[in-house]
């Protein structure tokens, strides 16, 4: 019986990790947002609920998420049948995903600026979005910040 022993598959300790970037990440979301709107003097939205500024916002929301549901599902289905070296970049779930949060919060941004009785309210949505993509693109080019 030797010593060494080979360990195939994650790290116990990743699932730590994992857990610790995404409570750190939360946090300096939420003090970044309750630091923006008390300064803009934005009210506060209900938790887990998508609040729209009109019914033509709403419509205009579901219809960008029914097309990006259906470039995923096709994307899934075009990139699967390819080698994993010449995947198609840009039909890829995690680059969908960040298109959809960009698009929809800037159309949320118009909405807010057009219709909406706080103006500062559009300022509030955009520079949370702006906040939230750094913080993501930074942690997830820096490798979590060395952490993996």
């Amino acid at each position: 019986m030797g010593g060494n022993v080979i360990v195939f598959g994650i790290e116990p300790i990743v699932w730590l990790k994992l857990i610790f970037v995404i409570v750190i990440f939360l946090i300096l979301f939420i003090i970044f947002g309750s630091f923006i709107r008390r300064w803009l003097k934005v009210e506060k939205k209900k938790r887990f609920s998508h609040n729209h500024v009109n019914d033509k916002h709403q419509k205009i929301d579901w219809t960008i998420r029914i097309i990006f549901i259906a470039f995923i599902i096709l994307g899934s289905f075009i990139n699967v049948t390819r080698d994993y070296t010449e995947r198609i970049w840009f039909l890829e779930p995690w680059y969908l995903l960040f298109g959809l949060t960009i698009l929809s919060e800037a159309v949320r941004a118009l909405m807010e600026w057009k219709y909406s009785d706080n103006k500062n309210a559009y300022i509030f949505t955009l520079s949370q979005l702006v906040f939230g993509m750094i913080l993501a693109i930074s942690i997830l080019r820096t490798n979590f910040f060395g952490m993996f």
